[in-house]
């Protein structure tokens, strides 16, 4: 149990991008778990390659049957939003490309590729494995895995845009958009927006959403000013977190409401996400209850010593 929950991180993060579903790769990491305790331990020579291969094996059965299930999505798909501003034992990304590849957009992207292309591309690219290790997971030869990575980097690099924005700068740009909308200041809330921008809006057939992309700069800030005056008045909202991005998230009677997060580049906002499915928030609201419990349970603790 010890050596499996050192790489649950690990395990938790392969399944969810493989699978752009925090639940479902919950699920993932708990099914290798009963297959990792029912197995003869003694025999395997890496508990990481063995579960990590598990994991793998879920991710792309998963993919196969999640392709039916995109079709019959009502409206626009969009990856379950998961809290990132964790303690770093829970949260393994520490370079730029692991970073990014949490990003709604990049999980979007990832959507376009087959199964095998998207693990491949997530274990060379992402995780830096070899070919050879790839290879080995994937019960494929290291030619024929090189072969998907190529395609697969191919197709992403027409739509990719790797540029690393300062953190600082990601959240000083989602507090003027804030801003912008609720004093409902339409020049500037423009201004913000790039000239090509694009809004996605997820509600899964439960919640009211757009069922279409919408675009234009002048649109989309006419829009957002719009919804932003109908928020009720016992709607808190703040700024997490989500995705590796500072996220606007509205809460209340112990609900998580919606999400809103930026895709910026250049300074100037190219992606305004939407998530407000509720079956796609309840991950992240639970994320957000256990911390509280946590930071409550530690301030009690002190209180006491």
């Amino acid at each position: 149990m010890e050596q499996f929950q050192q790489y649950r991180p690990l395990l938790f993060s392969i399944a969810y991008r493989m699978t752009g579903s925090a639940n479902q790769a919950e699920d993932i990491v708990q099914d290798a778990y009963l297959k990792y305790q029912q197995a003869d331990t003694t025999s395997i020579q890496s508990p990481k390659a063995y579960l990590t291969t598990i994991v793998t094996n879920l991710g792309l059965n998963y993919l196969k049957s999640a392709h039916a299930q995109r079709e019959e999505y009502i409206g626009i798909w969009l990856p379950e939003p998961v809290l990132t501003s964790l303690a770093d034992d829970e949260s393994p990304e520490t370079t730029f490309e692991q970073k990014e590849s949490l990003s709604t957009a990049f999980l979007v992207l990832l959507e376009t590729l087959s199964p095998p292309e998207r693990a491949v591309f997530l274990f060379h690219e992402v995780f830096d494995y070899s070919f050879a290790e790839i290879a080995e997971l994937l019960g494929k030869s290291p030619a024929n895995c090189r072969q998907l990575f190529h395609r697969a980097k191919s197709h992403v690099a027409e739509k990719r845009h790797r540029v690393e924005v300062e953190p600082e700068t990601q959240r000083q740009l989602m507090e003027s958009f804030i801003t912008a909308c609720q004093s409902g200041n339409l020049t500037t809330l423009t201004k913000l927006l790039a000239s090509d921008v694009i809004a996605w809006a997820d509600g899964g057939g439960k919640v009211h959403a757009a069922l279409h992309p919408v675009s234009g700069q002048e649109t989309i800030a006419k829009l957002f000013i719009t919804l932003m005056r109908k928020v009720p008045a016992n709607y808190i909202l703040f700024i997490e977190e989500v995705n590796g991005v500072p996220a606007l998230l509205s809460w209340s009677d112990s609900q998580l409401n919606w999400v809103l997060m930026l895709d910026i580049r250049d300074n100037a906002i190219v992606g305004v996400y939407s998530v407000l499915n509720p079956d796609k928030l309840a991950f992240l609201q639970r994320q957000l209850e256990k911390r509280q419990e946590q930071q409550e349970h530690t301030a009690q603790f002190r209180a006491t010593n």
